[in-house]
């Protein structure tokens, strides 16, 4: 879409504020999808609540290569929209549930370097469709997501279901076929149905292949309420992280960059559509080479160090573009070495978002809540996330007019300084199991 942006506003002819409500609409679209996509997936389960997502994908993707009216781009954008919400809830949860904890930093990564890549792919498309005729490219922009998504359907009918999800509907004996299946030893898979059984209230000790459990636990009925009513101070103090991290990194502008990088370009005076293209396609290369680095980095070196090492990155690069800019728009003539400059901020920031927040933000929130809050837990971090993003991307061009980009730039350097600070109150949880999670907090609050 970032790339296509710049086409579909000229084909369409259509003005900047339908432009900001044509990017936010997929976000607010999905809010209503973060609110049920944490209880679809306790009830019909992980696997077939990714499957949902990819259709809508499919459906959304397709309906946006139609394209005409705008009417109907909107209401394609909406579903993919929608799609993302579910995507962004069980993608991590389900890599979660079925990771051994010495690896799971690795495996709940891959979702988030299975975007970037998407990401990489995107500006490809963009920079390769860009040379066909106007009316035609920016429409195969957006409707080539169509393929993976009706592969992923595929794929996902193949797959194991989360463990985690079988034990609590009761069905021990196929979550222990899948634990066989995805731990290092038989020893390990026995230890790790143990503390899920005993954290759905089911004796470890039971050797039954079904077993009979609360409602309550297995369709997660009433799980919102106990988490904002009833909570331990504990499981508050996780929901606080989780959301907070979200928050960071939402607000310090990395939505911004990865939407309107060709405008953010084009404000230094780059004009040329393809070289845009081509810049923008550098943002793409910068995510997977650093989302790739760092899902080899979060079990060696921890989830904190890497939140700290992108936060000092995030905050030096943005403050970077900010004074960069400031410079370009209060000279009258077209600065070369701004140009350059401003484009490898751009990567830098990228880069630090890459190693540090964009994939530990989805790590560290699928792996913190109990089992009984995890799938809605993580949708209200969903919902937070979008709410945030519709907030920052529909408003940006607005604020920018407002008060200048570079002004606006030094906001968002601000609000990544502070995440900063925010970060060094997280506690570590590399390498613990998740049943273990509400102890870990508990040790960091003393």
């Amino acid at each position: 879409m970032s790339g296509a942006l710049v086409f579909i506003q000229e084909d369409l002819g259509i003005s900047d504020l339908q432009i900001q409500l044509l990017v936010g609409m997929a976000h607010l679209c999905g809010l209503p999808g973060s609110l049920i996509a944490g209880r679809i997936a306790d009830h019909i389960g992980r696997r077939y609540t990714i499957i949902v997502a990819s259709i809508a994908f499919l459906l959304g993707s397709v309906l946006m290569g139609y394209g005409q009216p705008y009417a109907i781009l909107m209401i394609g954008n909406c579903i993919v929209g929608v799609g993302v919400s579910f995507a962004m809830v069980v993608a991590p949860l389900y890599s979660t549930e079925i990771s051994p904890p010495s690896s799971r930093g690795f495996f709940t990564s891959l979702p988030t370097l299975a975007v970037n890549t998407g990401f990489l792919l995107g500006y490809l498309s963009n920079y390769f469709f860009e040379k066909l005729s106007r009316r035609i490219g920016w429409r195969l922009m957006v409707a080539v997501p169509a393929v993976p998504s009706l592969c992923l359907i595929l794929i996902m009918l193949k797959l194991v279901e989360s463990p985690r999800w079988l034990v609590m509907q009761g069905k021990v004996g196929e979550a222990r076929k899948v634990l066989l299946l995805v731990s290092n030893a038989k020893e390990e898979a026995e230890q790790r149905l143990r503390e899920i059984k005993n954290v759905v209230g089911i004796d470890g000790n039971c050797t039954l292949d079904i077993v009979e459990v609360p409602k309550k636990t297995s369709s997660g009925t009433g799980a919102l309420k106990e988490l904002f009513c009833e909570a331990s101070p504990v499981v508050r103090r996780i929901l606080f992280s989780a959301v907070g991290l979200h928050l960071f990194l939402r607000l310090g502008g990395s939505a911004v960059i990865l939407l309107y990088g060709p405008r953010v370009f084009e404000r230094t005076g780059i004009t040329d559509k393809s070289k845009l293209m081509l810049a923008n396609v550098g943002i793409g290369v910068s995510k997977v080479v650093f989302s790739l680095i760092s899902i080899f980095l979060s079990d060696k070196f921890g989830r904190k160090f890497l939140l700290l090492i992108g936060a000092v990155g995030l905050s030096v690069s943005m403050s970077g573009l900010a004074v960069c800019l400031i410079i370009v728009e209060e000279s009258k003539e077209k600065l070369l070495w701004a140009q350059y400059l401003t484009i490898i901020l751009t990567y830098i920031f990228v880069a630090s978002m890459s190693i540090g927040i964009a994939p530990v933000t989805w790590v560290y929130s699928s792996e913190i809540f109990p089992l009984r809050f995890r799938a809605q837990g993580l949708s209200i971090c969903v919902i937070v996330n979008r709410i945030f993003t519709v907030a920052v991307v529909t408003s940006f061009i607005s604020i920018y007019k407002a008060i200048t980009m570079g002004t606006t730039f030094i906001l968002y350097s601000a609000i990544n300084i502070a995440a900063l600070f925010f970060y060094t109150t997280l506690p570590e949880t590399n390498g613990r199991s998740l049943e273990d999670m509400e102890t870990v907090f508990e040790r960091n609050s003393k």
